[in-house]
């Protein structure tokens, strides 16, 4: 029976496109109750929008806690993403929750959420915890739990069940689809002003300890030739192990995996196209990891290619970062900043030395950034994120938050039409810097504002924060002269490129902000304020840098 159901899922899984409907030019708040045009994934010269009412949408979210998605969690969810200035909330909705009963569909607490999201004013993205939640069934209904036989787990060498539900098994994939349809059904029916505008469906997919399913069926469909359209995907050919060597078994069940996750996404946008994406529980930046280390299956950096071939409903994968390397985020983020790829990084640690890679991850076009655990319901993932959510703790992503909540619109359109270059502190302190047109760009750390390092005639204590893992900067390049940028703790030199034009200066910094897109110069600084280079310690702002040069 098995391999019956093996073959059958390895020849009838879908490869649905997504979809990207015209969208209006404007359009009523979500509030509302008004219709308005689905959101989607626009990509342009290789960068990426997310479009929201018409228009470029820049998530600035919070992912709360995985038992918050209840609706006696909630009051302690709304004043947490208030104090992070969070424009939208990431938040399970379990199969368990919705279908406790096969075939009895509970959508109470999903109504709930979409009532309080529009009365806090914040949008929605959907965690579908189903088959998979951190590789794991925990959120499986009890009825699909206890029902070896009909949804059957992985076999691992020996035989013996694995802890994970094969991605083999057609009636597991079945009754995750059905469930995961109702819900877009619903969200068709209850949210015609898109409130959510993100969905993703499963949860960091994958197998720890095992890399694959080992059963007979499986084995059978390992000794194939692997799938013709991965073939021209990934330039090999063969069997899987002749064409993945000793990664085989994990490309095999990435395949499987992504081909059971694309067929749900791509039956729910049948429904409503809401864009979907897939999370990944990251493997190491620069090695190909240990296949019995790693997620097996899961959407990591090395194997998108695995993933766009066999999920194509799916508009990006995205990275879910608790690794606090500095330069180990900056791989992360560049190997998922993609032409094919839209940038997010959709759950990353929510303690102090994690706020500063968001400076990284919008200067690389991301669309959106959302730290993990962020609600006062009092459990803390430490070591992996806070130990509490103190002022101290999300004080610095939520000033810098602040600073982009002005501008959330703006951004995204500024980041979908024009380059942009962000950095942060990296562990060894070293200076970072970029050329963009004619200018060079150099962000250094651990400066007072006034002054010199090198000066000896003058005397200072070293900064406080110079031996913390705090700072960073974004910048937008506007036209050949006009830049936008905004930081902290950093100190921001503009100047001439090697071979650029004679005589470069700084010939204006505006401090501003935007109002219906339009930029509103507040102050000019001058003098103290920029003959050191430009510096934002505690108080990011926004400012227009105009460079020139003289004749």
């Amino acid at each position: 029976m098995m391999i019956r159901l093996a073959t059958l899922l390895a020849s009838t899984l879908l490869a649905a496109g997504s979809v990207s409907p015209a969208y209006a030019q404007s359009a009523p708040a979500p509030s509302t109750g008004a219709a308005t045009a689905v959101p989607h994934i626009e990509t342009r010269n290789g960068r990426h929008a997310l479009i929201v009412d018409g228009a470029p949408f820049l998530v600035l979210g919070a992912q709360v806690n995985n038992s918050s998605n209840y609706a006696s969690a909630l009051p302690q969810v709304w004043p947490t993403l208030d104090r992070l200035h969070a424009n939208s909330v990431e938040i399970p909705v379990a199969w368990q929750q919705i279908e406790p009963k096969e075939g009895q569909f509970d959508f109470s607490f999903v109504q709930t959420l979409l009532d309080e999201a529009r009365s806090h004013d914040k949008r929605l993205i959907l965690l579908w915890f189903g088959t998979w939640k951190n590789t794991a069934p925990g959120y499986t209904p009890d009825w699909v739990k206890l029902d070896n036989k009909r949804f059957p787990r992985m076999k691992d060498k020996a035989g013996k069940d694995h802890y994970v539900h094969t991605p083999l098994a057609r009636t597991t994939l079945e009754a995750d689809k059905k469930a995961f349809v109702a819900l877009i059904g619903y969200l068709k029916a209850h949210d015609p002003q898109n409130t959510v505008i993100l969905v993703q469906p499963e949860n960091e997919v994958g197998s720890y300890r095992s890399p694959r399913d080992y059963s007979p069926a499986a084995n059978t469909l390992f000794a194939q030739a692997i799938p013709a359209e991965l073939a021209r995907k990934v330039g090999k050919k063969g069997t899987w192990a002749q064409a993945f060597g000793a990664q085989a078994d994990r490309a095999f069940n990435t395949w499987y995996t992504a081909r059971y996750v694309g067929e749900i996404a791509a039956a729910g946008k049948a429904v409503k196209p809401i864009p979907m994406y897939v999370n990944a529980a990251l493997a190491g930046p620069s090695n190909v990891p240990d296949p019995t280390g790693v997620a097996s299956g899961g959407p990591q950096q090395d194997v998108l290619d695995i993933w766009k071939a066999a999920a194509p409903a799916l508009d990006f994968a995205a990275p879910d970062i608790y690794d606090k390397v500095s330069a180990n985020v900056v791989q992360y983020l560049d190997k998922y900043n993609r032409p094919d790829n839209a940038l997010m990084v959709p759950e990353i640690g929510n303690a102090r030395e994690f706020a500063r890679f968001f400076y990284g991850a919008m200067g690389r076009g991301a669309i959106g950034y959302s730290p993990f655990g962020m609600d006062d319901t009092g459990f803390y993932n430490y070591p992996l994120g806070a130990r509490d959510l103190s002022d101290d703790t999300i004080g610095g992503l939520a000033k810098s938050y602040a600073v982009f909540a002005g501008m959330d619109r703006a951004w995204a359109k500024i980041a979908f039409e024009h380059p942009t270059w962000g950095a942060f502190k990296p562990d060894d302190g070293a200076p970072q810097s970029t050329v963009m047109g004619d200018w060079t760009i150099t962000a250094n750390w651990g400066e007072w504002q006034f002054g010199q390092k090198d000066w000896t005639w003058l005397k200072s204590d070293p900064a406080p924060w110079a031996s913390q893992p705090v700072g960073g900067v974004t910048v937008a390049q506007l036209s050949a002269n006009e830049f936008l940028f905004t930081g902290d703790h950093v100190r921001v030199a503009f100047g001439t490129r090697d071979g650029g034009p004679a005589n470069g200066m700084v010939l204006r910094v505006e401090e501003g902000h935007f109002t219906d897109g339009r930029w509103v110069m507040d102050r000019i600084w001058n003098g103290d304020q920029t003959d050191y280079g430009i510096n934002l310690i505690d108080r990011p702002v926004l400012l227009k840098v105009t460079m020139g040069a003289y004749r």
